[in-house]
């Protein structure tokens, strides 16, 4: 699947809407070419992409101690066009960078912002970074400051009013007698895809900073640190979920996800300000049009323990 549409693949059970009919409908083939959105989820899912990412490195920034930089691919493409947005990954086809995993954020220490953006600047700006191959000498000195490397997922719900936040873990048979949750429980979750799992593995095993996963939803977030990740689904305690996801294109795929309950992740942050929904659109070369919503402002406060977590993660990097 072409890097485009994996990236703005949805689960089958978030999309919202779905046609139903004997005939054909012809607006459903809206194209944006050269590939079909069938639907405004798949554009609300770039905007909330975008915007998570947004309010993440907006929270470190505004601890004043640590700032944070995009790095992967969906973090330094363009964030106001979706069209630009699917340019960029062209590009990075053609170059046959397409599939290379990189985190989405890399963090630094605030004393080392001017030697980052300095070095972001020689590189050819943020959006070069997933161009330059990371055995340059640049490249390497930049990843050897960060202090953490942050693979960020999002989901739109409210973890707070989700049925079993808040319920304690308990034994199940289907994990062997480990604490979790029934396979219907409606509640939040870190998620990591299988497909990540190697890549990322790979990515942190040659000297890289550690790789956490940060969740974000409408009102919290949650980290965990992928090591942490990996144990819980080594030893049973997070079961494999297999999910239907559907591209842009309308092509369907069943992919492998852990879902790992919020009891074992960190909190993160919590949103001191909510952001607005506001009715966008775009059109295609044939004066087609496709509404969506997408998410404005909006402001998260990183929760002391993340900032503790920074700390920590700051003592092992070379002054």
């Amino acid at each position: 699947m072409h890097p485009f549409e994996n990236i703005l693949s949805v689960a089958a059970e978030d999309i919202e809407f779905e046609l139903r009919g004997r005939g054909a409908v012809s607006w459903a083939d809206f194209l944006l070419n050269p590939r079909r959105l069938r639907g405004s989820d798949f554009l609300m899912r770039w905007s909330q992409g975008v915007w998570s990412e947004e309010r993440l490195i907006q929270a470190v920034n505004e601890t004043g101690r640590y700032v944070a930089f995009p790095y992967g691919p969906s973090g330094v493409a363009p964030d106001n066009d979706v069209r630009a947005f699917e340019l960029y990954f062209e590009r990075l086809e053609k170059a046959g960078l397409g599939k290379i995993k990189h985190p989405d954020i890399l963090i630094f220490r605030k004393s080392d912002e001017a030697r980052v953006q300095r070095t972001v600047k020689e590189l050819g700006g943020i959006t070069e970074l997933p161009f330059t191959p990371e055995d340059d000498q640049r490249m390497k000195e930049l990843l050897s400051r960060a202090v953490l490397a942050v693979e960020c997922e999002n989901s739109l719900w409210r973890a707070k009013q989700m049925p079993a936040f808040g319920v304690e873990l308990k034994p199940q048979k289907r994990l062997g007698g480990k604490l979790g949750m029934t396979k219907t429980a409606v509640l939040p979750t870190v998620i990591l895809k299988e497909e990540d799992r190697a890549p990322l593995r790979e990515w942190q095993k040659k000297g890289k900073p550690p790789i956490h996963i940060w969740h974000v939803f409408y009102d919290l977030a949650f980290g965990l640190a992928f090591g942490k990740a990996e144990e819980l689904i080594r030893s049973g305690q997070i079961a494999p979920t297999e999910q239907v996801f559907q591209a842009p294109g309308g092509v369907t795929t069943k992919k492998v996800i852990y879902k790992i309950y919020y009891h074992h992740a960190y909190p993160l942050g919590n949103s001191v300000q909510e952001p607005t929904l506001v009715a966008d659109h775009i059109t295609d070369k044939n004066g087609h049009i496709l509404p969506y919503v997408k998410f404005q402002g909006g402001r998260l406060r990183l929760d002391p323990t993340a900032l503790k977590t920074l700390d920590e993660a700051a003592r092992e990097v070379k002054a």
